[in-house]
């Protein structure tokens, strides 16, 4: 099976992947201290779980934004799988499609990922809105190629930046509202309605901005842990691929491997 490893900002997701299909999935903060060994520790118990063996993953494929978190996961490949990972969009696991931006070798290996299996997945051109460190705006051609995108605070930063600036207000988890009122009663019911409502407004307000610079029907993909929580109150989604950068991962490997 393939172990396919996610390296975001503020998480790192390990996938095992058997025929393009996730059969478990596992999430740790993000830490470019942490040692091969460590994450072995960690990994193992949990591959055994889910009654998984170390010998069962035969092929590791990393896709990462955090540069100085690279070595030590190609070390855990080496030591513990036996095998050499590849990096997404490095050597022999370069893009198979156009980087059509002003700077290709700065666009974030997440992006070009879903980029790669909304492609796969969606006819026509398409939007893909990431939820994650940063909330991502992503274009890709009928053809494939990534056309750019928005990059835009996520919704955890922001709430961070709101807490940390002002002493009186709370922390606050983020959730659908109760109801679709926005006048809020409380401290609390403000803050989730300006957050959650003020994200919707402006998802709705891009992609629109997007659909009419593009002149032609788009397809809008959301992916990333919390488009599940705005689909619940939003039409601005097609379709919502939760593991659309794992599925990135697998379908790049396998066009790696000639299995594709």
């Amino acid at each position: 099976m393939l172990l396919a490893i996610d390296a975001g900002n503020t998480n790192i997701v390990f996938a095992l992947v058997e025929r393009g299909t996730v059969r478990a999935r596992w999430r740790i903060a993000t830490d470019p201290r942490r040692t091969a060994d460590e994450y072995a520790v960690w990994l193992r118990q949990l591959l055994d779980l889910e009654g998984f063996k170390s010998a069962d993953v035969t092929a590791v494929i990393i896709g990462t934004v955090v540069p100085r978190a690279t070595h030590n996961l190609q070390v855990l490949a080496n030591k513990y799988f036996g095998t050499a990972a590849l990096v997404a969009g490095q050597g022999d696991a370069g893009w198979p499609m156009a980087l059509d931006v002003e700077e290709p070798q700065s666009v974030g290996a997440d992006r070009a990922l879903n980029a790669l299996a909304a492609h796969a997945k969606h006819d026509g051109v398409l939007v893909v809105v990431d939820f994650g460190t940063a909330t991502t705006f992503d274009l890709v051609g009928a053809d494939g190629a990534y056309r750019g995108g928005i990059i835009a605070p996520g919704i955890n930063l922001s709430i961070d930046a709101l807490v940390n600036a002002a002493a009186k207000l709370p922390r606050i988890a983020i959730e659908a509202p109760a109801d679709d009122s926005v006048i809020g009663r409380t401290t609390e019911s403000q803050m989730l309605i300006g957050i959650y409502w003020g994200y919707v407004a402006m998802i709705e307000g891009l992609v629109e901005r997007l659909k009419r610079q593009v002149g032609a029907p788009v397809t809008v993909i959301g992916t990333g842990g919390l488009a599940t929580l705005f689909d619940k109150r939003t039409s601005v989604f097609d379709a919502v691929e939760p593991d659309l950068t794992i599925q990135g991962l697998s379908l790049l490997y396998d066009q790696v491997s000639g299995k594709a």
